[in-house]
């Protein structure tokens, strides 16, 4: 019996304790401000506070949020406590604020964190306490800072699991021994030094491995310097923003040439007639180059470099890249005769958006391994093609890219390039051929090939019969009926077309995509002459909801995801088919088209099915019982109560915000101050900061003799006390009337309690409670009673 009546107590509790919770959650939740500051932050993992014009790091972070976007505010400082609750952090954005201080342990609680980004911002230096805990850093962006340099020692010792550093920015002037101890293996270092003078040498000698290595900067000697010390460990190398031009500085460089670098890329760097040579002969001398990429980069002059460049003919070198290359006088450039001995071994070359004009037949001779060839996005016309595809050019060339140049004669492209005995892919989109001819000669071997968006607006037999793929997208055809025996995929988007194309002459066709055309339908035998066809793109067309056409296309299940992509725009508003889904998985009826009368019927009757499910659960309180259910099964799963020796309040008091004035100011000052004082438990004063709330008040309750209920209007009408509050104060009243003590503090109406709360009334009606009085002499009275029954 004993056993039952612990058990019992303990129970109600733990109601009262959920009740209270209750009352509390508004005042003390942190998480609501936080909401408030970032309404993203709302039930989820991220949390997006970036530009929000935040001077401070929003309270209220917990371990459920897993990324902090915090960007592009005015932070200035990170303080120890900011972070300290967000401890499942993944990533954690602060660039682009003002910070210019950060404590010591401010990121101590981030065991978890894999991305820092601290770039641009006003920090003056780099404390190696910042990143001590950071055992799960993966990526760190330090860059566009006021540090001048990175201090006596590593900060980064600690970052076993670094895989990328950026760091620098335009102040940042030197790099000493030591400074990246700690660091063995990295995926990616970008150092921003357009102003680093003094770099210790062998500073990143101990590093043994950088898969990309980016470096700004503008001294020769340092970008030398740190060649030398990382000649074995770069495998890939892009330099930026550096000048070559003065001769005499090229002898520095030489030291490239022992490194083992498998790709060099330089980016929006300065080369000259005098340097280019020097250049040249050192990437051919690197044992393991195998790429060369120059992208915004300017070339001071015409190519007429005066010698012969002296190389010791690379094995190696494969790939080159150029893009955007500027040359101000490139009406002048020379035919690069100087570079011929250099081009055998070359198998990939790009050079867009360069304003070619011409390749010299010699060069394109010489051209001999070469497979792709990417000449996009320049001024070669109609003969500057001829020329540069003459007989002996490119031999083994399979993918030819022409898009984006001045070509206009499609016959005359043709013929040209129908030499080219090995030639496979060839794109000729976005040029301006508008008529095309009835008869062209193209390499025999011609298997895929582009015209989009040039013009066109009918095809003829022109278009070889060996192709497999034809892409004539964003043109102005409006039929399409070409012999294609071997045709494989078919690109016919953003045309004219009213009709599928003919199958006959395409028998082999597996894929075609036909949108933003104006089809409305097509026919039974349409659809089923295409004997191979597998998927069809027709989105965003006139589809006509027939009943003829409704049915064929329900009972066909002969080809999978033949209706990829589809509804477009309907006239009768009919969903024809599932995007991915198989035809015959798709079962339609006359119904079906009409679907804007079906939707609004449906929604009509969920709509009143909720107002009926809504006003049963507001007749019968279906809420409350709900809510009741769910803290009875939190209650089951709570810890025993606290033993007696524990106990160390007299009466723990349970109040509505609202009389907090009466409670605080008076009661608090008359009871604590008595002789012998009370000693009162208070969520405000006496609560266990950092605890989670619901254990701070079912602790304080355990731990109190009595539960002291400061009854009002304000009590009974408020939220809580319509939900969680009125089942929890029935418990305790039923089950253990000594250990709560009411007090009226004003005349609590009847009609004021609601309905449901019979046994409020009840208790109220039964059980002697204290009201407090307007008398000063009926006042001391009302005082002894208190005190009276909170020794009972």
């Amino acid at each position: 019996m004993f056993s039952q009546t612990k058990h019992k107590s303990r129970i109600t509790h733990i109601w009262q304790a959920w009740a209270i919770y209750m009352v509390l959650a508004a005042n003390l939740s942190e998480e609501q401000a936080l909401k408030q500051t970032c309404p993203s932050c709302d039930a989820t993992q991220l949390c997006n506070c970036s530009s929000m014009g935040l001077d401070s790091v929003p309270p209220g972070l917990t371990a459920k949020i897993t990324v902090l976007n915090l960007s592009h505010n005015r932070i200035k400082h990170i303080r120890s406590q900011d972070l300290q609750q967000a401890v499942n952090l993944r990533a954690l954005l602060l660039q682009s604020n003002e910070i210019i201080s950060i404590d010591e342990d401010s990121f101590v609680s981030l065991g978890k964190l894999q991305l820092l980004d601290l770039s641009n911002n006003s920090l003056t230096y780099l404390s190696p306490a910042w990143f001590g805990q950071l055992f799960s850093l993966q990526h760190l962006r330090l860059q566009g800072n006021s540090y001048r340099d990175l201090g006596e020692s590593s900060p980064f010792s600690r970052l076993r699991n670094l895989s990328s550093l950026h760091l620098g920015n335009p102040g940042f002037s030197t790099i000493r021994q030591g400074n990246f101890e700690g660091i063995v293996v990295l995926d990616k270092l970008w150092i921003d030094g357009s102003n680093l003078s003094q770099y210790e040498p062998g500073s990143l000698k101990q590093i043994q491995r950088i898969n990309h290595l980016i470096v700004n900067l503008r001294s020769t000697s340092v970008f030398s310097a740190i060649v030398r010390d990382l000649l074995h460990s770069v495998t890939w190398l892009e330099v930026r923003k550096i000048a070559f031009n003065v001769p005499a500085e090229m002898q520095l460089l030489k030291v490239m040439s022992s490194s083992f670098a498998e790709k060099i890329s330089f980016k929006q760097a300065l080369f000259t007639d005098a340097t280019v040579p020097e250049i040249v002969s050192i990437l051919g001398d690197m044992p393991k180059l195998v790429e060369v990429e120059m992208i915004d980069c300017r070339l001071l002059g015409t190519g007429r470099w005066g010698i012969q460049i002296q190389t010791n003919q690379s094995q190696t070198i494969k790939v080159i890249t150029i893009e955007r290359l500027s040359i101000e006088q490139f009406y002048l450039f020379t035919d690069l005769h100087t570079v011929e001995g250099l081009l055998s071994l070359l198998t990939k070359v790009t050079v867009e958006n360069t304003k070619v004009f011409l390749v010299p037949c010699r060069i394109s001779q010489n051209l001999l391994s070469l497979k792709y060839l990417d000449l996009s996005a320049n001024l070669l016309g109609d003969q500057s093609l001829e020329h540069s595809a003459c007989q002996g050019a490119w031999p083994s060339l399979q993918t030819l890219n022409l898009s984006q140049n001045s070509l206009s004669d499609l016959e005359m492209t043709g013929k040209s390039l129908s030499h080219l005995g090995n030639l496979i892919l060839l794109d000729i989109s976005q040029n301006n051929f508008g008529e095309v001819p009835d008869v062209c000669e193209w390499p025999k071997t011609l298997k895929h090939l582009n015209l989009s968006s040039t013009q066109i607006s009918k095809l003829t037999a022109c278009i070889p019969t060996t192709l497999e793929v034809l892409d004539v997208s964003a043109n102005n055809l409006r039929e399409f009926g070409l012999q294609l025996p071997f045709l494989k995929e078919l690109y016919l988007a953003k045309n004219q077309l009213k009709t599928l194309p003919g199958a006959a002459p395409i028998p082999n066709l597996v894929a075609m995509s036909i949108r933003r055309n104006k089809l409305n339908s097509f026919s039974r035998e349409e659809f089923e002459s295409f004997k191979k066809m597998e998927q069809l793109d027709a989105s965003d067309n006139n589809f006509i909801c027939s009943c003829d056409f409704l049915s064929f296309i329900q009972h066909e299940a002969r080809i999978d995801q033949m209706l990829v992509g589809w509804p477009g725009r309907y006239i009768c508003d009919s969903p024809l088919a599932v995007r991915g889904a198989q035809v015959g998985a798709v079962h339609l009826s006359l119904m079906e088209c009409h679907r804007t009368l079906m939707v609004s019927l449906m929604c009509a009757l969920v709509f009143l099915v909720i107002l009926i499910v809504v006003a049963i659960g507001y007749k019968y309180h279906a809420v409350w019982y709900l809510r009741m259910t769910w803290a009875w099964l939190q209650a089951k799963r709570k810890p025993k109560r606290a033993p007696a020796k524990d106990i160390c309040y007299d009466a723990f008091v349970s109040y509505s915000e609202n009389d907090s004035d009466w409670v605080e100011n008076i009661m608090v000052r008359e009871l604590e101050q008595a002789c012998p004082p009370f000693r009162l438990c208070l969520h405000k004063r006496d609560f266990v900061p950092g605890k989670w709330i619901v254990d701070n008040i079912i602790d304080s309750i355990e731990k109190s003799h009595k539960t002291l209920f400061v009854l009002s209007e304000h009590f009974v009408r408020s939220e809580w006390c319509k939900y969680e509050l009125d089942f929890s104060h029935f418990r305790l009243f039923d089950e253990n009337n000594d250990a709560a003590i009411l007090v009226l503090l004003e005349p609590i109406r009847s009609e004021a309690i609601p309905k449901r709360f019979c046994k409020l009334r009840k208790i109220m009606n039964t059980k002697t409670y204290l009201e407090w009085p307007p008398g000063e002499e009926q006042q001391a009275i009302f005082w002894e009673n208190l005190k009276g029954a909170l020794k009972a």
